[in-house]
């Protein structure tokens, strides 16, 4: 071959002109047949495989829910069976019972107590179907385990003050350790339980504000209406008082309350007089205590005080209002204060002008003639 030919052969092919078109291929019967066949056979040959895992699929989803419905079930029955035997136990003891167990209370409890096994119920189960699910696709789920931990940690470490009001609402309503119309003093609000969720409890102070706490900042709780509360008054009296005859007084009208309705509910022990608590230099305090129902404490005092005073007045015994109790004093005079006219009050009078010193008087000089 020639110089000038190999140096044709080794240079750039020339550009084709824009006249000229690519040519495009087009498939022949023959390809088409031979790819649509090619097709068929595979799915021949993985038709099997792709059914068994819709059947498992299917089988995982089917199973799950039958399951978290057998478990819901049980669920609701546990916590209606808990409220059954709380109920019957009221019934027993109607005093007591129909006290602590209030049927908002209950139904409140109950309900939040079942949204939080229904809660954790339905995600183990859902979420245990939902890996199964993936793990029959053949899904690799460690880098998807390990992404949702980080993700956890990192929500967690974010929403960590909800999720200690969270999990200290549920262990406050598990406990029961107040409920719907219970007094309480969480510390940060006292006031009456009106509404108990699992992530805020709302309080009704004194006054009528709206209290909302939640769960997760209350470090200490004191519940003033479960067991019994103590009524108590101080009586006062003057130490010159018959101290049999102030027990005696007191004892009539404790049992004469005692018997009387509604007290004869409110109160859970007998009012007993304990005696003096402290005796002072003109006067002696007598301590009155009985047991009440919870929360009826001051209603109790304020008529047991009521009585007293009635009673005292009646038996002609000085109740003394302050802490000491006043000298008694000879009645005074109310002429004494009024003075007799002074002859000094007249400035004409002989006994003013002889009161009044004397002028000097002057030298008197004759005149020249």
């Amino acid at each position: 071959m020639s110089l000038p030919a190999v140096l044709l052969a080794a240079g750039p092919s020339p550009s084709p002109t824009p006249s000229e078109s690519p040519t495009v291929t087009v498939p022949s019967l023959q390809d088409a047949q031979e790819s649509a066949t090619n097709a068929a056979s595979w799915v021949e040959q993985n038709w099997q495989t792709w059914l068994a895992i819709g059947l498992r699929v299917l089988l995982i989803l089917v199973i799950a829910a039958v399951l978290r419905k057998f478990v819901l079930r049980a669920i609701t029955k546990l916590i209606d069976r808990m409220n059954r035997t709380v109920e019957s136990a009221a019934e027993g003891s109607p005093t007591l019972g129909g006290l602590l167990v209030n049927a908002e209370r209950r139904r409140q409890r109950s309900q939040a107590i079942g949204s939080v096994l229904r809660s954790v119920a339905s995600f183990l189960i859902l979420g245990t179907a939902a890996l199964m699910a993936l793990s029959a696709f053949e899904i690799n789920l460690a880098p998807l385990l390990a992404s949702a931990g980080v993700a956890g940690v990192a929500i967690g470490f974010g929403a960590r003050n909800l999720v200690t009001d969270f999990l200290s609402g549920v262990f406050m309503i598990l406990e029961d350790q107040y409920g719907v119309g219970d007094q309480i003093d969480a510390g940060v609000a006292t006031g009456e339980v009106i509404e108990v969720g699992l992530r805020v409890t709302k309080l009704r102070g004194a006054n009528g504000e709206i209290w909302y706490v939640r769960n997760g900042e209350v470090k200490r709780i004191g519940n003033l209406s479960q067991g019994w509360a103590t009524a108590g008054v101080d009586v006062t009296v003057k130490t010159s008082e018959d101290l049999d005859r102030v027990k005696a007084t007191l004892d009539e009208v404790a049992e004469k309350m005692s018997k009387e309705e509604p007290w004869n509910e409110l109160l859970w022990s007998p009012i007993e007089v304990l005696g003096l608590d402290s005796v002072l230099l003109d006067s002696m305090v007598v301590r009155v205590s009985a047991k009440t129902m919870p929360g009826k404490a001051l209603s109790v005092e304020r008529e047991l005080r009521w009585r007293v005073k009635r009673a005292f007045d009646a038996a002609d015994i000085r109740i003394v209002g302050g802490a000491t109790a006043p000298a008694e004093e000879d009645p005074v005079d109310t002429t004494a204060a009024v003075a007799a006219p002074s002859v000094f009050s007249n400035a004409d009078s002989p006994q003013v002008a002889a009161a009044s010193p004397i002028a000097p008087q002057r030298a008197v000089t004759p005149s020249p003639k």
